[in-house]
């Protein structure tokens, strides 16, 4: 797999038997239609065997785990893998995902940081009042222990950004086995990590990487015990009913600004919010409320992003994502459409800047609503995009609600309390605080652990 960043590389599945190159293979290409790497996708039946391997494999000792999560965390940042070092990875994902090269970099760095935390963040989790094992001396007069709900694990990946494949590896952590799809969009950052975490000593029937077709992907969960899943509305109402699998949505993640508050000192964190990490995320901000006319916000919000020079993703400068033309413009059309009858500030026509090689960059979109009811303001798009709208006390929680994250600027307690009792609304952050801020130890949209681990009472003689 040597060579410059234009070889065809392959990308095989890995099994519990070990590496497999199948006959049924897909193009992964990248923005401009090149091709980039062969992904080898499974049958069923292999992902059957596969499932069935995983759940008759021995789970590690936690020490033992913990270390050789840890040993990937370095593999995964610094070493050659599959023949890709950490540069040549970088640029492939960028190429074929469009995200900038230097958020490529910085997530990289970032997943490495959370592998090594893997224990600390599931730590947290952890009741306070619950202990790990059975025979812990506090059970003998009757304590909590914690334990999983099941023995493997199954992750439909995400393909918009490589920073969702921080969180799955808590699962190896809390002691399951665990096989991940990957996206046919970016497949290079998950096989790079479970590449790295067998490197460190996971055996095969412990982390898997299956590559299948749309048809054959839920096979992977009817064989795990509990599931992962990312995607748009349309995947959330699938799987809203089952139970053993947690839908990871869009994120509608939003900015209130009060009338006491100035928001001029605070445009560095609203544009970041908006624009950085490519504005890819689930925690970028959608639409921002203003107590006050928004106008003035938008003017400068819009005069920010048009300042944003149009690179290619591999550029280190280059801020906006980009994608191939023909989906580029199916993005375009789609914002055009739904952005009718709102106040558009930068180009109303459109926001594409064609690269001349078949790809375009997304540039950021600013648009002005009459009314914080606006169905506009839900509308969450894979590049810069937000929409501003007036909000007043009489308007109240509903326009916030069903946020990821929600940044408040305000001095407002009460408000602030009500924002945190709110259930719809996953994460408060008070004040100067990028919706995109995240640490280990915190939860994303609540603790994987909660979703895969339970408390049972234990009492023995």
């Amino acid at each position: 797999m040597t060579g410059p960043a234009t070889d065809v590389i392959p990308l095989d599945a890995l099994g519990a038997r070990g590496r497999h190159r199948s006959r049924n293979r897909l193009t992964v290409t990248d923005v401009a239609g090149q091709e980039s790497a062969e992904l080898s996708l499974v049958p069923s039946l292999f992902v059957d065997r596969t499932m069935k391997a995983l759940n008759l494999a021995a789970t590690p000792a936690p020490d033992e785990r913990i270390g050789m999560i840890t040993r990937a965390a370095e593999l995964f940042a610094t070493a050659t893998l599959d023949g890709l070092t950490p540069d040549a990875y970088a640029h492939r994902v960028s190429r074929v995902g469009g995200t900038p090269i230097s958020v490529v970099r910085a997530t990289v760095t970032a997943i490495a940081s959370r592998l090594r935390k893997a224990h600390y963040s599931v730590e947290h989790a952890r009741p306070t009042g619950a202990v790990h094992r059975w025979d812990d001396p506090l059970t003998r007069t009757g304590r909590a222990v914690w334990v999983r709900r099941g023995n493997v694990f199954a992750v439909h990946a995400a393909g918009n950004h490589p920073g969702p494949h921080s969180l799955w590896p808590e699962a190896l952590a809390l002691g399951y086995r665990v096989a991940v799809r990957p996206s046919r969009r970016e497949p290079y950052t998950p096989h790079r990590l479970v590449t790295a975490l067998r490197a460190a000593g996971f055996g095969d029937d412990q982390v898997a990487l299956l590559p299948t077709d749309h048809a054959t992907a839920d096979a992977l969960l009817r064989g795990a015990d509990a599931g992962l899943v990312y995607g748009g509305d349309d995947v959330v109402r699938k799987y809203a009913g089952n139970p053993s699998v947690l839908p990871q949505g869009p994120g509608r993640s939003k900015i209130l600004l009060t009338r006491e508050v100035d928001w001029r000192d605070h445009l560095d964190a609203i544009v970041d919010s908006v624009s950085g990490h490519g504005g890819t995320g689930c925690v970028n901000t959608t639409a921002v409320f203003v107590e006050g006319d928004p106008a003035p916000l938008c003017a400068a919000l819009a005069e920010r992003l048009a300042a944003v020079p149009s690179l290619p993703p591999q550029d280190p400068a280059a801020v906006f994502p980009v994608q191939s033309l023909a989906t580029a413009k199916a993005l375009e059309a789609h914002l055009l459409h739904r952005a009718m009858g709102t106040k558009p500030w930068l180009d109303g026509d459109g926001i594409l800047a064609e690269l001349g090689d078949g790809s375009a960059v997304l540039r950021g979109a600013v648009h002005q609503l009459d009314s914080p009811h606006a169905p506009q303001a839900a509308v969450e798009m894979p590049f810069p995009c937000v929409w501003v709208a007036p909000w007043t006390r009489e308007d109240g929680m509903a326009p916030l609600k069903g946020s990821l994250v929600l940044t408040a600027i305000t001095h407002d307690e009460g408000l602030v309390a009500e924002f945190v009792e709110e259930p719809s609304i996953g994460n408060v952050y008070v004040g100067d605080h990028r919706t995109y801020w995240m640490d280990s130890g915190l939860p994303h949209d609540g603790y994987l652990a909660e979703f895969l681990m339970r408390c049972k009472s234990v009492i023995r003689d």
